[in-house]
């Protein structure tokens, strides 16, 4: 027996599933903002909290004291530009030793950790990073004297952890490495220094599905990261997948005579490479 279903029954069922979809959806944004006025609301934000800090205080960032940059709505969800800048008043001696970078709703909450050494003047980095949803991202700045204080922003950005590679996997494999390590500017003894390294490295998430072979690309990521300057540190970097494919670090130091600026990458396949970039003062 062939049965055919009114239109209106049709209309009506496509009408009353737009209508719960859209309360979902009403739902769904009146949460995030609300998450949005709160920060300290995230679940996920009080377990990184108790398991990283372990109950230690974490002030309110004093202006100018730690600047969180990441914009309120991002361009692409897998490549958001984030920056971390710190300040201390002349003649205050203690320095900042560690920067953590939190974002809240990803699958891998800890972004990265950046160590810094003494003597290599206000810590700062810029970088870029995956989003998958509406989420807080915090700068956690620790100092010398093992104050903690952060600064928040929240950015609106999905998709990006499940997002495709952007280039073609076997170029990405041929180049699998290679950096590229510069500096702004010239050298002058005791002055700070902007640098970049650039590094080719798919940062694969684990979570983007091949859209040829139709299986998920397994996980492979830049994991640490270690500069150093005449043979003395000056930065470690211990990386998730939450940042973007290619990674990208730009940092201050300050170099106290010529040198060599070196840079060491291992990622998670215990794959291990380096470069470096001799630096000495400009000809007069």
């Amino acid at each position: 027996m062939h049965i055919t279903l009114p239109n209106r029954g049709l209309k009506g069922l496509a009408q009353r599933t737009a209508t719960v979809l859209a309360a979902l959806f009403f739902t769904t944004a009146q949460a995030q903002l609300k998450n949005a006025d709160n920060p300290e609301a995230s679940p996920n934000w009080q377990k990184v909290k108790a398991s990283l800090f372990k109950g230690r205080s974490i002030a309110a960032a004093p202006a100018g004291m730690l600047e969180l940059e990441a914009p309120q709505r991002a361009a692409d969800a897998a490549v958001v530009p984030v920056a971390m800048r710190t300040h201390l008043a002349a003649g205050d001696s203690r320095y900042f030793k560690r920067l953590t970078l939190v974002i809240d709703s990803n699958p891998s909450v800890v972004a990265a950790v950046f160590d810094f050494a003494p003597g290599n003047g206000n810590a700062e980095i810029e970088t870029r990073v995956r989003i998958d949803e509406y989420t807080h991202v915090r700068a956690i700045a620790e100092l010398s004297d093992g104050q903690l204080f952060m600064s928040t922003r929240y950015v609106k950005a999905s998709g990006g952890c499940s997002a495709p590679a952007g280039k073609d996997p076997a170029e990405a494999l041929a180049n699998l490495g290679k950096m590229r390590l510069r500096v702004d500017g010239e050298l002058r003894p005791g002055q700070p220094l902007l640098a970049q390294v650039m590094i080719n490295h798919p940062n694969h998430s684990g979570m983007a599905l091949n859209q040829l072979t139709r299986q998920f690309t397994p996980a492979h990521f830049v994991r640490q990261v270690n500069v150093s300057y005449a043979g003395k540190l000056v930065m470690t970097a211990e990386l998730d997948f939450s940042i973007s494919e290619n990674p990208n670090l730009r940092f201050r130091f300050v170099p106290r005579a010529p040198g060599e600026l070196k840079v060491e990458v291992l990622d998670s396949q215990e794959r291990r490479f380096e470069s470096t970039l001799v630096l000495a003062p400009a000809a007069s």
